[in-house]
């Protein structure tokens, strides 16, 4: 048995290497796999259209084409797969819009959507935050484009939409509400702010998906002394593009003045005693289960802290009701 440093370095270096070596490999076989199912659903509409503009879609050519290739090649072509390719190459009829950093599975679940828009904003986030599938099909799941869509003009949707959401001022990292279906708490269920508390803690990858691209963790129950009187901020968390301290404050009901108060205290402290000097002022985040918009508006008024105010729900939005909000404002304005 070797226990010196330099065989130990050899086996992380091999390690290493066996881990680059599959991964490129897994990749490879990614790109391969998209690259051949886009030419099946190529040669399955060309042959559709024979000569005409409009492909003439049957199910009995997909039937037949099913058990054809299953007994020459084995599994992977069952009708609904050969439907996928075929749906595929009608939404991405040049191979070159498609990209390489984005799997099968991927594909399949952007293709059933049939907003453009919507569809546009989810490839092109899960390119950017490098989302895997199944982080992508939570993010559908929970409308995050209509959320995110509803707080925007048209022009901005549609910016939304071509360039995904981009963080450029402190309002881009909230949401409104947040989604915490994660957590498995029924709706009925009483809960208290510590228990809400260790839940995200406990479901801290999937809660700093929620919370969106640039956060990282901190520290929890960030405890602040004044007056020799102990004080304690739920959660703290530093987003590394707005290069700013996030205070986010958990209230499982609805938001009171004193609230917005005392996260104002929170940040006039960390920029004192916490930041640093290449640090942004950092910004306050009140996470609660209601909120009144005129207290949240008059309480928050005059005040020179940034300090949001968002609602927290335990389920999945109603994603119909929330596309139907979006296409109004998508109509109504010029």
């Amino acid at each position: 048995m070797q226990n010196n440093t330099n065989y130990k370095r050899l086996l992380e270096d091999i390690g290493s290497t066996i881990q680059t070596a599959r991964f490129n490999a897994i990749t490879v076989v990614n790109t391969e796999l998209v690259k051949a199912n886009w030419g099946i659903g190529k040669h399955i509409i060309e042959f559709e259209q024979k000569g005409k503009e409009k492909a003439e879609y049957g199910i009995a050519l997909l039937s037949d084409l099913s058990k054809d290739l299953k007994l020459r090649y084995g599994k992977g072509f069952s009708k609904s797969n050969l439907y996928s390719c075929r749906l595929f190459y009608l939404k991405y009829p040049k191979f070159q819009t498609v990209s390489g950093k984005l799997s099968w599975s991927h594909y399949v679940e952007l293709i059933s959507l049939t907003d453009d828009l919507e569809r546009y904003f989810y490839e092109i986030q899960s390119v950017n935050d490098s989302w895997s599938f199944r982080e992508m099909k939570r993010q559908i799941n929970s409308a995050l484009f209509q959320r995110i869509a509803l707080s925007k003009d048209k022009k901005n949707i549609l910016s939304l939409a071509k360039k995904g959401s981009e963080i450029k001022v402190h309002s881009d990292v909230v949401r409104d509400p947040y989604v915490f279906e994660f957590l498995g708490i029924a709706e009925k269920d009483m809960i208290k702010e510590k228990e809400l508390e260790k839940k995200l803690m406990d479901k801290l990858q999937q809660f700093l998906l929620e919370l969106g691209k640039g956060f990282s963790f901190v520290a929890r129950q960030f405890k602040i002394t004044i007056d020799n009187q102990h004080l304690f901020v739920d959660l703290v968390f530093y987003h590394r593009i707005l290069k700013c301290f996030v205070l986010i404050d958990l209230k499982t009901r609805k938001v009171k003045h004193q609230d917005i108060g005392q996260m104002n205290l929170y940040l006039n402290y960390f920029k004192e005693e916490e930041n640093s000097k290449d640090d942004n002022e950092p910004i306050g985040i009140i996470i609660a289960a209601e909120k009144n918009v005129f207290v949240v508006k008059y309480a928050t008024g005059g005040l020179s802290n940034k300090i949001f105010v968002s609602r927290y729900q335990l389920y999945l939005p109603d994603k119909k009701l929330l596309e139907k909000k979006v296409n109004e404002i998508l109509n109504n304005e010029s």
